[in-house]
């Protein structure tokens, strides 16, 4: 099946990814993905995949869809046994195709390879054409493609599968935390700016990797580190050993990751999601000086910073909007009547509390605007007198290379706009975003850098010419 694709209002969740090797009975590896993908879903709801090592080989299920939809109880059942397994979830900003699915499993002179790839490369173009003219062949356009040709090629050159991965890093520029499996380890890389989030965990006593901390609560297990910016991790035979592929770089964490994309129990770079998107609502009522009589957040990743904002201007919280968390997001619809009409299906305004007040709206963002305009519409139908809207993040302004579906400049609601055409376009009564100064106190627990290239242009690494195509932008 086609999942059919548009330009989305609001921004793509990334990827998720997961590894684990099994010491002992205690767990089952397959088993253990599947529900850390569960965990993970909010990252990726176009495709899920799960590869195996057993009985000495490599093996790899995926398909369309979400993690129960993908993982009968039939198939889970044939996977158990394994040793070790990773897994993805998947968002993408392309029509599906199963090529893009993952993990993406190789065979070479070294051994089976099975890879889980979150991110994108900013040179992947280059490197795909470099790798053509020697005559690499590819089946598909994604990153996670070229990134195996790279440590196949390095592979040869090197002892190891690690150091493999070392050498290939000085190749690639961009956004990339990986898991790949082989018969006999299991490795992470993280890039060395960090902009995609993976860390450590340990479940009774099994390693495992993922991109985020909740995988492992999940699993009833505890993060141990996130896996550090240019740092490459191997597990075998149930040991940690690090290495490091020396390349300076500037720390440059998404940080979209604590506003929106991370789930809100999450740990990330030493930042907990929650309390970042709660810091967020308290620095925009800092700066605020609207009256209203009630604060409602946005679901799911506007309700810390509303309630932030509630805190720090003394105006009530209420639950104003309620989610219906069983439609697919808006922004996955063929077209835009049709994600209008979902946005009234996958929201339902509380009339009980937002009639006849002045609500302050808190949501985590306006892409192109017509899903904000929509909200506010149906709290005006609600019987709500004024909507004030606060977003907990900056305005876009600027497209993003390394993996956030951010449309192209000219589809920005913020682009060549004031603030009051932006408020006109969404209907709101005013409006008012976060600070880019305020950047620094919502991110002020990461033990790394950050990066706010979308709102401000400043990229930590070289990027591509901004006339490449939104095809040429998959975010894998």
């Amino acid at each position: 099946m086609e999942t059919p694709y548009s330009l989305p209002d609001k921004l793509h969740e990334e990827c998720g990814v997961f590894g684990i090797v099994a010491e002992d009975d205690s767990i089952d590896p397959a088993l253990a993905a599947y529900n850390a993908l569960f965990a993970l879903q909010h990252r990726g709801q176009e495709s899920a995949g799960i590869a195996v090592c057993k009985d000495a080989d490599l093996s790899v299920t995926k398909g369309p869809g979400l993690v129960p939809e993908v993982f009968s109880k039939e198939i889970l059942a044939s996977l158990a046994g394994a040793k070790a397994a990773i897994g993805h979830v998947r968002y993408a900003n392309s029509e599906f195709s199963s090529g893009f699915a993952q993990p993406l499993l190789v065979r070479h002179t070294s051994g089976p390879m099975a890879l889980c790839y979150n991110g994108r490369l900013s040179n992947s173009h280059h490197l795909r054409m470099e790798t053509e003219t020697r005559g690499g062949i590819f089946q598909t356009t994604s990153d996670c493609e070229v990134i195996s040709h790279i440590l196949i090629r390095e592979h040869l050159r090197t002892n190891t599968l690690e150091d493999a991965i070392v050498n290939a890093m000085h190749y690639m520029i961009g956004a990339y935390s990986i898991v790949v499996l082989s018969r006999k380890k299991l490795i992470a890389a993280r890039d060395p700016n960090g902009y995609r989030p993976l860390c450590i965990g340990k479940i009774g006593n099994n390693y495992a990797f993922a991109s985020e901390s909740c995988a492992f609560d999940a699993l009833g297990g505890h993060l141990i580190r996130d896996v550090e910016p240019g740092e490459v991790v191997v597990l075998q035979d149930g040991k940690l050993t690090s290495h490091r592929c020396g390349i300076q770089a500037r720390t440059a964490l998404c940080s979209f990751e604590l506003i929106y994309f991370a789930r809100q129990d999450s740990v990330i770079d030493g930042a907990a999601v929650d309390f970042a998107r709660h810091k967020a609502g308290m620095c925009l009522a800092a700066r605020s000086e609207t009256q209203g009589d009630i604060v409602i957040g946005v679901p799911d990743s506007g309700l810390a910073a509303a309630q932030g904002f509630a805190q720090a201007s003394g105006i009530p919280y209420g639950i104003g909007l309620v989610k219906n968390r069983y439609i697919q997001r808006t922004f996955i619809q063929p077209a835009q009547n049709t994600r209008e009409k979902s946005v009234r299906i996958k929201l339902n305004a509380m009339a009980a509390v937002v009639k006849g007040k002045r609500v302050i709206m808190v949501d985590d963002s306006i892409v192109r605007g017509t899903t904000s305009k929509r909200i506010v519409t149906l709290l005006r139908e609600a019987g709500a007198t004024e909507v004030h809207m606060k977003v907990s993040s900056p305005p876009f302004l600027n497209p993003c290379f390394f993996g956030t579906a951010i449309p192209d400049r000219g589809q920005l609601a913020a682009n060549g706009k004031t603030l009051e055409e932006i408020c006109r376009l969404v209907g709101a009564d005013s409006l008012q975003y976060l600070a880019t100064e305020d950047l620094k106190t919502v991110t002020s627990d990461l033990n790394i850098g950050y990066c706010d290239a979308c709102f401000t242009g400043d990229y930590a690494v070289p990027v591509p010419a901004e006339d490449i195509s939104l095809s040429a932008r998959v975010a894998l």
